[in-house]
């Protein structure tokens, strides 16, 4: 059974930094598109940052040269280091891994990503 698991969620100042951290059993890590995405109240889930097989990665513009995502293979881990942090990148964050290979212009979107972690959240003040 697949099982992920975030933590490293909190509350910052604007400017801050937070790492988020994702733990994964029950699958082969290694063979998993993984990736982080956010819900923020009355909003709608948007992908934030991808990784996929070959270690590719891909961002939403809105946090390009802010986030950095990595993954630990030996660890089965993934990571979300956030930088430069917003009052709108408050949300909750949510840890997602896909089986079947995903196309690059759908790596972002929800939808393809089969599981999902319970999510974590980060709050932001100005």
């Amino acid at each position: 059974q697949v099982q992920l698991a975030e933590s490293g969620g909190g509350s910052v100042q604007s400017g801050g930094s937070l790492r988020l951290s994702c733990a994964a059993s029950g699958y082969s890590y290694s063979s998993y598109y993984m990736g982080w995405f956010r819900q923020a109240p009355g909003k709608e889930r948007e992908g934030v940052a991808v990784v996929d097989v070959d270690g590719i990665t891909r961002y939403a513009d809105s946090v390009k040269g802010r986030f950095t995502i990595s993954r630990d293979n030996a660890k089965n881990s993934l990571y979300l280091q956030m930088n430069s942090l917003k009052p709108e990148d408050t949300a909750m964050y949510y840890c997602a891994a896909a089986l079947t290979r995903i196309a690059w212009w759908a790596l972002l979107l929800p939808t393809p990503y089969n599981y999902w972690g319970q999510g974590t959240q980060v709050t932001v003040s100005s």
